[in-house]
């Protein structure tokens, strides 16, 4: 196996083998295939593109100076506040064409675009630093990613019942947590005691994701007469 081959290999079979296991847990009324599919391509190449483009002018520079001195706080500032709406944005898809009406339907989408984020990023990594990196990364930031992702997506399933009317929360959480995540992670390059906070925030993400899942099963559950009513009538 060639590098290249191997960088695309680890940096999006991780992903796609999470996808899988999210997707399969929507039991009751799996989301169209072709949707899940378009929001992770979609995050994969136009979130990365928007991302890439607006963190450049902001930490690089690129044709003008950036605001702040490139600090930890602020790349790690930067870093939540521009991807996660740029993820977000593969979200739409799905919201507007009405296929989200609940909280498995967000975490499902959320974690679709979270990962397909985290894979291309991953491998943009490996092109610039190694497949090193892009193998460490492939067991962590998938993760992450669709954790934060998955946040806003369950924003926009109950803004679909109604049951939320803001979505400044969900976006929030998702860009606090982002934030902590890569300000300790720019901490611990050389500080290494800081990883302690890296594995305390892997557990969170881990607690969040799995709450979110428990409650999309149980909400599910009780919607499952409706579920059958509505496949009676296809």
């Amino acid at each position: 196996m060639d590098v290249l081959t191997a960088l695309v290999f680890f940096a999006y079979a991780p992903a796609l083998a999470v996808l899988w296991y999210f997707y399969h847990k929507d039991r009751y009324e799996p989301e169209p295939k072709s949707y899940v599919i378009m929001t992770f391509l979609l995050s994969a190449t136009v979130s990365v593109g928007i991302a890439y483009v607006l963190e450049s002018v902001l930490t690089i520079g690129g044709l003008i100076k950036p605001i702040l001195p490139a600090t930890a706080f602020y790349m790690a500032l930067v870093a939540g506040v521009v991807e996660e709406p740029a993820k977000a944005l593969a979200l739409r898809l799905p919201y507007r064409a009405g296929q989200m009406d609940g909280i498995m339907d967000g975490l499902v989408y959320g974690v679709a675009a979270g990962l397909g984020f985290a894979a291309t990023e991953n491998f943009l990594y490996g092109l610039g630093w190694g497949l090193g990196v892009t193998l460490v990364r492939a067991f962590l930031t998938p993760f992450a990613h669709a954790t934060w992702t998955a946040i806003i997506g369950v924003g926009y399933g109950l803004l679909a019942e109604g049951k939320t009317y803001s979505l400044a929360q969900f976006y929030a959480l998702a860009i606090v947590l982002h934030f902590a995540w890569d300000y300790f992670a720019f901490l611990s390059l050389t500080v290494p005691a800081y990883n302690i906070m890296l594995i305390f925030l892997i557990l969170v993400n881990i607690s969040i994701i799995r709450y979110f899942l428990i409650l999309g099963e149980e909400e599910d559950r009780q919607k499952a007469w409706y579920y059958l009513w509505r496949r009676g009538w296809r």
